[in-house]
């Protein structure tokens, strides 16, 4: 457990894939309302595999790091896959166990993934 705590606090503190990919092809952007983290995602992809991921974010560092883990290990994967991912997934990444109100921050960046990858591309305020 105090792996998964320690690589946790190792993304937050250096975060994988962090920045903004210019030539992305999916961008999406989704924000927790009620404690006010944030985080962006951007895809590259070519012929239905992610080949580049990025996030941008501000927030907690289970959001933060939960951002760096999924980018990292998407790269590669196609979006046909990606698509099925679900909160299992995002909590198989984390390896520890997340309480009812830190759950949502932890899937944030999995809800601006998803939210990317089936279309809705829209850029909220």
């Amino acid at each position: 457990m105090d792996l998964f705590r320690e690589a946790i606090i190792d993304h937050y503190k250096h975060p994988r894939h962090r920045g903004n990919l210019v030539d992305a092809d999916v961008r999406r952007r989704e924000t927790h309302p009620f404690c006010g983290d944030e985080v962006a995602i951007y895809l590259k992809i070519e012929d239905d595999i992610v080949v580049d991921a990025s996030f941008e974010g501000r927030g907690c560092a289970i959001s933060q790091a939960s951002a760096s883990m999924i980018m990292e290990e998407i790269i590669g994967m196609p979006v046909t896959e990606l698509k099925e991912w679900g909160k299992e997934d995002v909590l198989d990444l984390l390896g520890i166990e997340i309480g009812p109100v830190r759950l949502k921050c932890a899937l944030l960046p999995l809800k601006a993934l998803k939210a990317g990858l089936y279309g809705l591309t829209e850029w909220p305020d």
